[in-house]
């Protein structure tokens, strides 16, 4: 209900993005190198000394979101079929790595936060601590998947239209800004229960509309003046695929096509299904996207040329 309300404060995972922090013992610490460094200010003379940790980057923040777990299984799942192809046993590396990431986490955590504990019961209430680390990211994912916040849900329930770029146009007897016609626009979208997110100050590109995490759209409006308060509108959108929409087919669909040279028909065909299925997901997340803008667009006036 939060992602529909504030899409623009969610990932397209569903995940809140956030730039603040938490402190204290109990968090789950992610693995990093950096330590943490005290500001003391010249000389030693600054009135408050804070400890600042490093920021967080991309790869040590993964294996603490609840998808790593579907990452394990996944990795488990292509290790599996090195028992058919055995090229896939090169699965296994990064499936060890990938659970051995949460259990160092863990570990280092609980150790973190049971330092005060009692000697006689520290190696229990460390072990114990542990396990609830490991547990929590796992309940986040049974509930998310039990709720529907999932990777591959859908955001809006509704029809396709081909995504392709586009050109709409609308003419208007009456001034208005150019932030207001967006404004207009985003409203007609959101009502739609399309997520939707707005430019950012480099962005070339006005709104978006997700149509999960592999496809979108994107628009850009431009204004012309023909006196008298008289406007008229170029709307401009085309579809967007993400960076694993691009990767991950292409990655599947190679492993595919050696896994045909080796005659290991199995796994071709498994291979080949997962490519194929990622393209079309990404196909129905553009078409979804790119029919919510058509249908907003259209009951705005407009038309397209």
């Amino acid at each position: 209900m939060l992602e529909r309300k504030w899409p623009e404060k969610y990932n397209p995972a569903g995940h809140l993005t956030w730039a603040g922090r938490l402190y204290g013992r109990g968090l789950t610490e992610a693995l990093t190198w950096r330590r943490g460094h005290i500001y003391h200010g010249t000389w030693g003379r600054a009135p408050f000394q804070s400890l600042y940790q490093p920021a967080v980057g991309l790869l040590a923040g993964l294996s603490l979101m609840p998808e790593w777990y579907l990452l394990i299984v996944a990795l488990g799942g292509l290790s599996g079929l090195g028992m058919l192809w055995t090229p896939l046993f090169w699965a296994m590396p990064l499936l060890t790595l990938a659970v051995a990431a949460p259990l160092v986490q863990a570990l280092t955590s609980a150790a973190r936060a049971s330092a005060a504990a009692p000697r006689s019961r520290g190696v229990r209430v460390t072990l114990l601590t542990a396990l609830l680390h490991l547990l929590q990211p796992l309940a986040r994912l049974c509930g998310r998947l039990r709720h529907g916040l999932t990777p591959w849900r859908r955001r809006r329930r509704g029809s396709w239209a081909f995504p392709r770029p586009r050109l709409f146009t609308i003419w208007s007897e009456g001034w208005r800004a150019h932030s207001e016609w967006l404004r207009s626009l985003e409203a007609l979208l959101r009502a739609d229960g399309a997520p939707v997110l707005r430019g950012g100050d480099f962005d070339r590109w006005d709104l978006e509309v997700r149509g999960g995490m592999l496809g979108s759209s994107r628009l850009r409006m431009v204004i012309e003046e023909h006196g008298a308060g008289r406007q008229f509108a170029r709307i401009r959108w085309w579809p967007r695929c993400s960076s694993a929409a691009l990767v991950l087919p292409v990655v599947f669909a190679m492993l595919a096509a050696i896994a045909a040279l080796d005659r290991a028909w199995t796994p071709t065909v498994l291979l080949g299904m997962i490519a194929a299925l990622l393209l079309l997901r990404t196909l129905l997340e553009c078409a979804a996207a790119t029919d919510a803008v058509c249908q907003a667009l259209e009951r705005s006036g407009s038309k397209e040329t």
